[in-house]
């Protein structure tokens, strides 16, 4: 069970019209593809895909799931949004409500373990090596844990285990963490425990895995382990997380391969034509997806399908996502725009001191220019850092030609 329904609200204007796991990554991917292709290749075969915030996106680019090899009679993959019930109609509330209120779907597969994943991690993980410590330890719940830095714990569920694995204590993003191994949001449980716990906690507010269903499973003496994960596993949930595990794509050897051939990466990939780069161009430490026209230079950058770069124009430590059209002799230093964005001439980005955002200092910083999705930026303006542009923005919304770092502007209409 893919929980995919969540906002991502910490990526500002990134996320105001589209899913975080439909947010693009690494140019021709987006989010959801990480941990559909690790179920893939671990060969769970079977997958829901829980959807409620802005899921058009997400639904199209999962469609039957043919990139995935999720395209079965039996099983394959199956889109589960919020429905109309007799009685009782909601939201899905939490994490672990959205899973009891498709108790049916999985019912009708009669299975012995229920895998629970986030469909906004960036990693690769063999669930089947996961569940054969399931079994092996013969345990009723198995989290996949994973050591952090002791000073960042206390944004994570940590667990306390001991020598054999087994969990001791299980606490909810301490103030005062015991351990540095946190709960990375993925979870087998055999299905009538599972089942149990979300028949006796349904009437819990905002059911939760991490509040409610572990600390329940604990204390009815459920056996419980942790199962230690040492690979790379990103949570891209802020812009500078998110950034950065970009820019991490891009170094001499990667710490995560994108091409490794025993364990791809699927995505659903439209049919366009390869990239075409001009002879004036200077193309460096870049990814560059199909359908691309680069005209300019590209320094340690990220691109989508379909970009165009203008002539003179100069990128430098930026996500272009799918579909950008970038005007001549434009600068952008350390931006992340947008699918669908068209920017015109001679227009800086990224530039100037760098000033905490006045709106949502702790959204927009780390002295990124963000800019969401078929924004329109006009020729002949600077964008400072720390900023937000979304929507058809014209050049009597910059006062002498400038939005000055720190400022955001969101068009009437537009979501922040």
């Amino acid at each position: 069970m893919l929980l995919a329904g969540g906002q991502g609200s910490r990526l500002g204007v990134l996320t105001s019209k589209v899913a975080k796991p439909a947010v693009a990554f690494g140019g021709k991917y987006r989010i959801i593809d990480f941990p559909l292709s690790n179920c893939i290749n671990s060969g769970v075969d079977t997958v829901g895909v829980l959807t409620q915030y802005q899921p058009l996106r997400l639904n199209t680019h999962i469609g039957i799931g043919i990139p995935w090899d999720l395209d079965r009679n039996v099983g394959g993959v199956t889109i589960l949004p919020p429905y109309e019930k007799s009685a009782n109609s909601e939201w899905y509330t939490g994490t672990a409500n959205a899973i009891y209120q498709n108790m049916d779907y999985i019912d009708t597969y009669n299975p012995d373990y229920v895998l629970i994943l986030s469909g906004d991690h960036i990693y690769k993980m063999d669930y089947e090596v996961m569940l054969d410590f399931h079994k092996a330890k013969n345990a009723d719940v198995t989290i996949a844990a994973m050591p952090v830095p002791l000073e960042e714990a206390s944004r994570f569920g940590i667990v306390v285990t001991d020598q054999e694995s087994s969990i001791k204590e299980f606490e909810e993003k301490p103030e005062n963490p015991s351990s540095n191994l946190a709960s990375m949001g993925i979870y087998i449980f055999s299905w009538p425990v599972l089942k149990d716990a979300l028949l006796k906690l349904s009437e819990q507010p905002n059911c939760d895995f991490g509040k409610h269903i572990i600390p329940y499973c604990h204390e009815n003496g459920k056996r419980m382990f942790a199962y230690e994960y040492n690979g790379y596993w990103k949570d891209v949930g802020t812009l500078s997380s998110y950034w950065e595990a970009n820019m991490e794509l891009i170094d001499i050897i990667p710490e995560f391969n994108l091409y490794e051939e025993f364990w791809k990466i699927y995505t659903n990939s439209p049919n366009i034509p390869p990239h075409y780069i001009s002879d004036q161009s200077v193309i460096d430490r870049c990814i560059i997806s199909n359908g691309s026209e680069i005209y300019g230079e590209i320094h340690s950058s990220v691109l989508g399908a379909g970009v165009t770069v203008g002539k003179g124009s100069i990128i430098r430590d930026s996500i272009i996502m799918r579909d950008v059209e970038i005007g001549e002799n434009c600068i952008i230093e350390k931006a992340i725009i947008a699918e669908g964005t068209v920017i015109g001439d001679n227009v800086s980005i990224g530039i100037g001191a760098e000033v905490p955002n006045r709106m949502k200092p702790n959204i927009y910083s780390g002295g990124l220019a963000t800019i969401g999705e078929n924004s329109v930026i006009p020729s002949n303006v600077q964008i400072g850092k720390n900023t937000a542009v979304s929507g058809e923005t014209t050049r009597e919304d910059y006062p002498d030609g400038l939005l000055a770092s720190g400022e955001t502007l969101i068009k009437a209409g537009e979501c922040s």
